[in-house]
């Protein structure tokens, strides 16, 4: 099974995502799965089989439980994969990322030029001023 076949579920892009940072047991995995998905035990240990397969999960026994984590065989393959198809995104998110940056020094910038400027509701706040609270008493 190619890579990217096996992370076209999303049950098993979940079980990658609850043992990216590092072990966890088979019983935790189907819990989580369960609850989630609404799947049985058997189902997720079917979907653990594959990711175990196709290369991107271990597992080590541990007593009588089965310690799950990622091997990162089956990303790199991925990412392997779809290496030559990154210029179509890698362009628009760093372009992405400047504008970001220029909003967000724009709005600092216009902060720092106007600090006495407030929204009239915390102007009215202000003691001495006729419109607030405090001053009607």
């Amino acid at each position: 099974m190619h890579a990217l076949d096996v992370l076209g579920d999303p049950v098993r892009r979940r079980i990658l995502e609850l043992i990216v940072h590092g072990e966890e047991p088979a019983g935790s995995i189907a819990e989580v799965i369960a609850g989630e998905f609404g799947i049985s035990q058997p189902a997720v240990s079917q979907h653990l089989r594959v990711l175990r397969e196709g290369g991107f999960v271990t597992v080590r026994p541990e007593g009588a439980r089965r310690l799950y984590a990622v091997d990162p065989h089956g990303p790199r393959e991925a990412s392997e994969w779809l290496s030559p198809f990154e210029r179509f995104w890698r362009g628009p998110m760093a372009a992405l990322g400047t504008e970001l940056a220029r909003g967000k020094r724009q709005r600092r910038l216009e902060a720092e030029r106007a600090p006495d400027r407030q929204s009239p509701l915390r102007r009215s706040t202000r003691s001495g001023d006729p419109r607030s609270p405090e001053s009607k008493e």
